[in-house]
């Protein structure tokens, strides 16, 4: 009796490519709002905030740093590497699936609210809003995509 090993589906190095660039971004731009919560450093005025919650960037730069950047970046390493995560776990809605996987659909989400209250809070909705809403809509896709699916199916 042989061992079958799965083939990775390319819609789930996708996936992975996707969460890595995201992440890596996020990174990017959360420490930048937290080292700076002024938002200077990216010529952002703190007055697009005016109204809100927030009276500097440094929440929003939390948030954007540990949910789409981090979450991510953890997301994708599950992705590539496919073995049980029992901390992880915990938070899988789906028993049958690699906790990666339902990680990959909740990032989706989280992408979707974070641009939603974004333009909210700055009572305007621009283009890059449109790009990143694609880019989790594109992330969901990818997550529900039966190859993909069943790739990551315990």
């Amino acid at each position: 009796m042989g061992f079958k090993i799965k083939r990775r589906p390319f819609s789930s190095k996708l996936l992975i490519v996707l969460h890595i660039i995201l992440g890596l971004g996020a990174i990017f731009g959360g420490v930048v709002l937290i080292i700076d919560p002024s938002g200077g450093i990216i010529q952002m005025p703190v007055t697009i905030l005016e109204g809100s919650i927030f009276s500097s960037f440094l929440i929003p730069g939390i948030i954007l740093l540990t949910l789409l950047g981090i979450l991510p970046l953890l997301a994708a390493y599950g992705l590539v590497r496919n073995q049980p995560l029992p901390i992880a776990n915990r938070l899988n809605l789906f028993a049958d699936k690699d906790w990666a996987w339902t990680y990959s659909l909740y990032i989706g989400f989280i992408l979707i609210i974070f641009i939603a209250v974004e333009a909210y809070i700055i009572k305007g909705f621009v283009a890059i809003h449109l790009g990143y809403i694609f880019w989790a809509l594109l992330i969901q896709a990818l997550t529900l995509l039966p190859s993909v699916q069943r790739y990551y199916t315990l």
